[in-house]
């Protein structure tokens, strides 16, 4: 039997195995030369990422849920507690936090788009609220001040981090001793505008975040994950990124 039909064919596969090589180490090349640079270091989220997007609910609708005061009254905001609200957007959040935590008390509200900071601004402005400062963040870096608060807010926003271990890698200098990150999100996937808890405790731990609440309430259109920080802070080279099969769990080859 004439064995160089054989061979051409062993060939030929082997060529196009090697071309599949190359060009899925172009493709990865090119998708971490698009990632900025000071991110590099962390690993890519494995998971798809949601549209950022302000129209989750309406504030009367939200309101006739409870939902600000059941996820304030969970993260046990007092007056006089300094708090940051992440990904503020039309404010929400913000302008209910305020006079939770009075005059002795201070709400940063953050946003990474400009005209998102301008126009909640002048709500802030509008509403008097004194207490209130504003912050232009990066979608990677939240951009707080080391050793500032008591709790962080992240109300409906995480599936939206395009960079989830830097972002949360950022968070953590910002807190206080004793301070909690407080997430609410929804239970589904996060190209839908949500994140399976499995898959964000797994996130929020390879950072060095422990859970140490969590609740699900119909008040809240999905759930409530509070966070303190354990141990170390990883450099981000060792950060082990998370993948969902099941039960997320982190990658560890």
């Amino acid at each position: 039997m004439d064995a160089s039909p054989l061979w051409r064919q062993a060939a030929t596969i082997a060529l196009g195995l090697s071309a599949g090589a190359v060009l899925a180490g172009c493709q990865q090349q090119n998708e971490e030369k698009r990632r900025p640079a000071d991110v590099r270091d962390f690993p890519v989220a494995d998971r798809p990422v949601s549209s950022v997007s302000d129209d989750f609910s309406s504030e009367v609708k939200r309101d006739s849920f409870h939902e600000a005061t059941t996820v304030m009254d969970l993260a046990r905001i007092e007056p006089g507690m300094t708090v940051a609200d992440i990904g503020a957007g039309a404010g929400y959040y913000t302008v209910r936090l305020s006079p939770r935590v009075g005059r002795k008390g201070r709400v940063l509200a953050e946003d990474i788009e400009p005209d998102v900071i301008r126009d909640l601004g002048l709500r802030i402005e509008r509403e008097r609220l004194e207490n209130v400062s504003i912050r232009l963040g990066a979608p990677e870096d939240p951009k707080l001040p080391d050793n500032s608060f008591d709790r962080i807010f992240l109300v409906h926003m995480y599936h939206e981090v395009t960079e989830p271990y830097a972002f949360a890698w950022h968070l953590r200098p910002a807190l206080r001793p004793g301070g909690r990150v407080i997430v609410v999100e929804t239970d589904r996937a996060t190209d839908r505008h949500g994140i399976p808890p499995a898959l964000l405790f797994c996130e929020m731990g390879s950072v060095g975040f422990r859970l140490t609440e969590f609740v699900r309430k119909p008040e809240l259109q999905g759930y409530y994950a509070q966070f303190e920080v354990a141990g170390p802070r990883p450099e981000p080279s060792q950060i082990k990124p998370c993948r969902l099969s099941g039960t997320a769990q982190a990658v560890t080859s």
